[in-house]
């Protein structure tokens, strides 16, 4: 293990090793901002098992939906700046979204997984989902999968091309373009949609997890709305070996293929909370509004009970543990982002050990655990 704490947060030093040792992580990183300052800077292990490659301060990884935030986040400065009204028609900005059933789907209903649209349709091939065009005119075209707006469904990627060409009909730019120049670079986070060709050297290695590519669809059947969501578009992906390779990790895939390292995600929430070094990434009324709970209860894609923002994850998935306020996004497999407006906190935890654990994965929950009891002992006056 490698990194600084500030005195006080021992107890997340001791959980981070803690994770190694008894929950099977191989390489990781964990850092927590406290009301704009890095407390928790910290990672160790391995970034590549095959050769040996250790996780150093630079090492990054692929957060697959802890994207979403940051992506979220995005389209509600459009939404500040009055250059979208997330309550008119998508298809008032992208004309050929406005056919078969999607008439009248809203920029609201896709942040909050109402929109229908959780599985792509179409048969597509993998260069074509890269290329970007080819799967956004898929999902242009398409029927919506349920009724829009009666009920909420996890729509694990179709939720960053749908955002992401709202992004780009509105500023001529691509989504991953757009977050570099807003947010990304503004602030110096090492965080990217769309990993540039120089930064893949320092990309750790993704160790998929056993079973994990098709446990769903030998649980649900292979043409289950789940296995279609979690495998599509056309069953081209899984977790698995896939997601090491480098034209996966150059794609712009704006809910799925973010790649960083927890420092960034860690000031991202904590810039998000207020502001850092003068950098607001939204206003306080922006963000108390992309906060209110718009969908939550039974999740008709992942059959738990799931709770939905506009575009943020909310308690009490999606940080077990923390504050209730909280607001972020969980990555498949363990990686895990949030803010914490009432305490301050910035976090972010990521790992190249994905784990599908049916009694849930032990190790950001044990950090989370950390740095609250740590902030309660600092408020009680010890140390």
């Amino acid at each position: 293990m490698q990194g600084h704490i500030e005195p006080g947060f021992e107890a997340v030093a001791d959980a981070f090793r803690h994770n190694f040792s008894h929950h099977g992580d191989v390489g990781a990183a964990c850092a927590v901002y406290l009301r704009g300052q890095c407390v928790v800077d910290l990672w160790g292990g391995l970034a590549d098992v095959d050769s040996g490659r250790p996780w150093n301060r630079d090492t990054i990884a692929l957060v697959f939906s802890a994207a979403k935030g940051p992506t979220a986040t995005c389209i509600h400065r459009l939404v500040e700046r009055g250059l979208l009204d997330i309550d008119l028609p998508i298809a008032h900005y992208w004309p050929e979204f406005g056919c078969n059933g999607k008439e009248a789907i809203s920029t609201r209903m896709v942040l909050c997984h109402r929109a229908g649209l959780a599985a792509v349709e179409g048969d597509l091939r993998l260069e074509e989902v890269l290329a970007w065009d080819p799967v956004v005119a898929a999902i242009a075209a398409q029927r919506p999968n349920w009724e829009p707006g009666t009920m909420h469904g996890y729509h694990a990627r179709s939720f960053g091309w749908i955002l992401g060409e709202l992004l780009r009909r509105i500023t001529g730019q691509m989504p991953g373009h757009y977050l570099q120049r807003e947010i990304a670079r503004p602030l110096g986070l090492r965080y990217w949609v769309g990993l540039p060709e120089q930064e893949l050297a320092a990309c750790a290695k993704l160790i998929p997890p056993e079973g994990g590519s098709d446990a769903v669809a030998a649980l649900l059947g292979e043409n289950s709305l789940t296995a279609r969501v979690m495998s599509g578009p056309s069953k081209l992906f899984g977790y698995n070996q896939m997601w090491n390779r480098p034209e996966i990790l150059r794609a712009q895939m704006p809910s799925s293929n973010g790649v960083g390292d927890a420092r960034s995600l860690a000031r991202f929430y904590a810039a998000l909370n207020g502001d850092i070094n003068g950098v607001q990434v939204l206003g306080a009324a922006q963000l108390a509004r992309a906060c209110e709970p718009q969908s939550r209860g039974p999740d008709a894609v992942i059959f738990k009970e799931t709770c939905f923002g506009l575009g943020y994850s909310l308690q009490p998935m999606v940080a077990p543990g923390a504050g209730p306020r909280s607001y972020g996004h969980p990555g498949a497999g363990g990686a895990l982002a949030f803010g914490d407006p009432d305490a301050g906190i910035g976090f972010g935890y990521i790992t190249n050990t994905m784990q599908f654990d049916l009694n849930g994965d032990q190790r950001s929950p044990a950090l989370i655990a950390a740095v609250y009891a740590c902030l309660a002992r600092r408020e009680a006056g010890g140390e």
